[in-house]
């Protein structure tokens, strides 16, 4: 393992190391705010709570215990004085605050957050931060850097995981009477396509939020670290066994029947197994392969799915109008495979694909494709719930800070003991960047009351999750997602 570790203190740009300076003379308090402000995402208009507590963990506690308040004063200092010298040239900026704060021993800050899985409308925050100490007034805004990337993401994620979960939560009270499927039908398949392990981790628990269905590993580990969550006592992530094109491919293109029938009779012989099938010929295994093995698949105690794994995912489940009249390619896969092994038609007159076959997605899928997939299902009187989705990272990276229009801003201040409120609205934006102002409280209906007084800002949804260097109202998985799941 790597023993590279950097001082909590340099997690920032370079622009914020001399802010303390600026400041007004006299400056003692310093108190901000981190919103959603917009969305580019079409019928967003609430973001999912998820993270605050991974970042005052992972952050203000484990990093600046590790990395700065428990190690020697003269090595974090000198590591911090080097690295200004360097970049900004000697002496450029005095570091006797970075001394005096590791001599405090703690994080003189306070932090508080709407709980977590609630959904936060735009334009109100779900976290605020100040400090707890007047002589550390230029803490609050130096942390906004890492307090933003950490934040921004999971917070995306879980928004995201949640907007599958109503589409697919919606369709199926129309269409299905397997409720229960709803959670394993998102399923997550995004890991190789992060930045990072972490990213992954966090990213694979905003996911955990609103489904069961993960192939992400360490997610459940990661919800388990920072959750309180069991998966000794809980369900927090599951998944089946499912083949690659490796495998297919080293099972060779003429035998590949042979490799079908060897996986379910001689590897998995009970349970489901999960096969993707477009290796070579996708329309070949559903016209031959699938039709010479429906006894012996009908014959297994689970289920085989078949997962294509390239094209128009909503030609290839429901079919392409366009093609050959009659082909498989126009009725599609469910059609399909309603014709070769037949099922059930459910108490809400749709049809239910018998349940020792079914079908995983998991190229390209997105929201508005996983709609017009439900929507599709259910004009041609089948149950959404005959598909899965894998979810991967064409969903979930192809998003940025601005998806959710994340920001952090300060809004109150005291100076010389006279408290100010303050505020941004540039003359040259178009609104989305005017901030709220003075101190704030979210009110029971989750609306902003602004420029309150310092009683009332106690009150409302906002809870101390962070002071001085102390955790408190700590949340587990199994109440972030009841309070979650109560939305749908």
């Amino acid at each position: 393992m790597s023993n590279f570790n950097v001082s909590p203190m340099l997690l920032k740009d370079f622009y914020k190391t001399d802010h303390r300076r600026q400041y007004p003379p006299g400056t003692e308090y310093v108190y901000s705010n981190f919103t959603p402000r917009d969305s580019r995402v079409n019928g967003i208009n609430k973001v999912v709570v998820f993270g605050p507590q991974y970042l005052v963990n992972e952050v203000l506690v484990s990093q600046f215990n590790e990395n700065f308040f428990n190690a020697p004063k003269e090595s974090v200092v000198a590591e911090y004085k080097r690295r200004m010298d360097t970049a900004l040239g000697p002496n450029a900026i005095d570091v006797s605050h970075i001394a005096e704060l590791h001599d405090l021993g703690y994080l003189p800050i306070e932090v508080k957050a709407l709980p977590e899985g609630s959904l936060c409308p735009l334009k109100v925050p779900m976290m605020t931060i100040r400090n707890t100490d007047p002589r550390f007034f230029w803490l609050t805004n130096a942390l906004e850097t890492i307090i933003s990337c950490t934040l921004w993401f999971p917070v995306q994620s879980a928004t995201t995981a949640f907007e599958y979960r109503k589409i697919l939560n919606s369709y199926a009270n129309k269409t299905s009477d397997i409720l229960d499927f709803v959670p394993w039908q998102g399923h997550d398949f995004s890991m190789r396509g992060h930045t990072s392990a972490e990213s992954a981790m966090v990213s694979g628990a905003g996911h955990l939020l609103s489904f069961t269905g993960t192939d992400t590993i360490p997610a459940i580990d990661w919800l388990e670290h920072y959750y309180d969550a069991d998966a000794e006592k809980e369900l927090i992530g599951g998944s089946v066994p499912a083949t690659e094109h490796s495998v297919m491919c080293l099972g060779g293109a003429e035998t590949e029947l042979q490799t079908f029938n060897r996986l379910i009779t001689e590897v998995y012989p009970s349970g489901v197994v999960s096969i993707v099938s477009d290796t070579w010929d996708y329309w070949h295994v559903l016209s031959d392969t699938v039709v010479t093995l429906k006894d012996t698949i009908m014959a297994r105690n689970g289920k085989v799915v078949l997962r294509p794994d390239s094209g128009d995912p909503v030609k290839i489940l429901c079919g392409d109008p366009g093609a050959r009249e009659g082909s498989i390619e126009q009725k599609g896969t469910v059609q399909h495979l309603w014709e070769v092994f037949g099922g059930t038609t459910n108490s809400k007159g749709y049809k239910q694909l018998d349940s020792h076959i079914g079908v995983i997605y998991g190229d390209s899928i997105t929201l508005e494709r996983a709609n017009e997939i439900c929507r599709r299902l259910e004009y041609r009187g089948f149950a959404s719930t005959n598909v899965v989705f894998g979810i991967g990272s064409y969903t979930y990276q192809y998003v940025t800070r601005d998806t959710l229009g994340f920001a952090m801003k300060a809004t109150h201040g005291v100076v010389n003991g006279l408290a100010i409120d303050i505020f941004k609205d540039p003359a040259t934006d178009n609104g989305v960047k005017k901030s709220a102002k003075g101190l704030l409280r979210v009110n029971s209906d989750y609306s902003l009351s602004q420029q309150v007084t310092e009683a009332e800002e106690k009150e409302g949804l906002l809870q101390t999750i962070f002071k001085d260097g102390q955790v408190y109202n700590t949340q587990t998985l199994s109440q972030i997602r009841t309070r979650l799941l109560e939305n749908l």
